[in-house]
């Protein structure tokens, strides 16, 4: 998504003149984390910054069209906006959930914060015996098909002279002083100049920066994803709701979706999309029967696993230039915003290439220096 979306970004500015090479390693995409994605969207969060990240999301999938300059082949590209339904069980997330939604509608943000009563009266299919209140937005918040845009991107970026090509970067050689890269070598043997590099991959990101002697708190954490039918469905679509175990469930078309983290979250091996049998019967199924009622007779009809590219030291992006290697970029550590962030952090992205600076919305608090200087940039609304 991020080689994509920052190679149609630089495209679409007329200021930008160099070429553009976007290396594919699996160009199927059958084990990328794009593919195995969720298409979330949402404003429901506790710093302004990520706030109007994806507000510009939503508006730039609403108007594909429009930003993809006018083209008649682009779809209309709707947001399913169901709404993020956050719970809280206990008065000291209550109160994160208050103070959030304070920032969100400071931003023009739709949310509103809601008495359990409140909840129980427009979504009365929820057992909410154990719940204070919860943050809830119907506006611009929900799903879309993030398939759609990534093809478009991809697409509408060839058209404007985008190279894509299947290959794989084996090393990254630099200046004699170690301050720039000049190549990459690709798994072909071809040796490629490299004015600028972009690190866009996802949650190998630390083997590509580690070609070039840097290290990033970035690991790939498993994430599991099921789909079901319920025998009595619901009467009314279901906002996709965080239950205060972490678990999610949402309204999928005719269908439901339910995902979670394991109750033991370690890194994986990036080849590892292997199942995990108990994890439905053991920690699913029990939470969405106890919360829904009506979901003690539900069916798995689909399933996967994908993994988030999760940053360690404080789960946000790690984007912008690197502090001594200064054409090395990175777009990374998204920890399962990537999807919904892309728009304005490619645009982002390519503003910096282009001008060295931003000129829309100001990422440099998502800069890898903060990590250098051990400044984490906090969010409390991470899934």
């Amino acid at each position: 998504m991020y080689g994509a979306s920052v190679s149609w970004f630089l495209s679409d500015n007329p200021d930008f003149d160099g070429s553009i090479l976007v290396v594919e390693r699996d160009p199927t995409y059958e084990a990328c984390s794009t593919t195995h994605t969720n298409s979330c969207m949402r404003q429901q969060f506790s710093r302004e910054l990520n706030v109007r990240i994806s507000q510009f999301a939503a508006d730039f999938v609403k108007n594909l069209q429009h930003y993809m300059g006018g083209d008649s082949r682009v779809p209309n590209l709707p947001i399913q906006s169901y709404g993020y339904m956050y719970l809280a069980d206990n008065e000291a997330f209550a109160n994160v959930l208050r103070e959030s939604q304070q920032v969100q509608v400071a931003c023009g943000a739709g949310t509103r914060y809601m008495t359990a009563e409140e909840i129980k009266h427009d979504y009365p299919f929820f057992n909410i015996d154990d719940i204070i209140g919860g943050n809830h937005n119907l506006i611009d918040e929900g799903y879309f098909d993030g398939g759609t845009l990534f093809d478009w991107w991809r697409r509408s970026g060839r058209e404007r002279g985008v190279e894509y090509i299947g290959n794989e970067v084996v090393a990254i050689g630099h200046n004699s002083a170690g301050t720039r890269v000049e190549n990459v070598t690709l798994k072909s043997g071809e040796v490629i100049g490299c004015g600028i590099l972009v690190n866009a991959s996802g949650p190998r990101a630390v083997l590509t920066s580690r070609m070039a002697g840097i290290e990033i708190p970035v690991e790939p954490r498993k994430r599991y994803t099921f789909i079901f039918e319920a025998e009595q469905p619901l009467d009314r679509d279901l906002p996709l709701t965080i239950d205060p175990c972490g678990v999610h469930m949402r309204t999928d078309g005719s269908y439901y979706l339910a995902g979670c983290p394991p109750d033991v979250d370690p890194a994986v091996d990036y080849d590892d999309y292997e199942a995990d049998p108990d994890i439905w019967m053991d920690k699913l199924w029990p939470i969405l029967a106890n919360r829904i009622p009506q979901f003690e007779a539900i069916r798995v009809v689909n399933s996967w696993v994908g993994h988030y590219a999760f940053n360690t030291f404080d789960q946000n992006a790690i984007i912008g230039p690197h502090t001594q290697v200064e054409n090395f970029i990175f777009v990374n550590g998204f920890s399962g915003h990537g999807l919904q962030q892309s728009p304005a952090l490619g645009r982002g992205t390519a503003e910096w290439i282009t001008y060295g600076e931003y000129r829309t919305l100001d990422l440099t608090p998502f800069h890898y220096e903060r990590i250098e200087c051990n400044e984490p940039f906090n969010e409390k609304a991470v899934i």
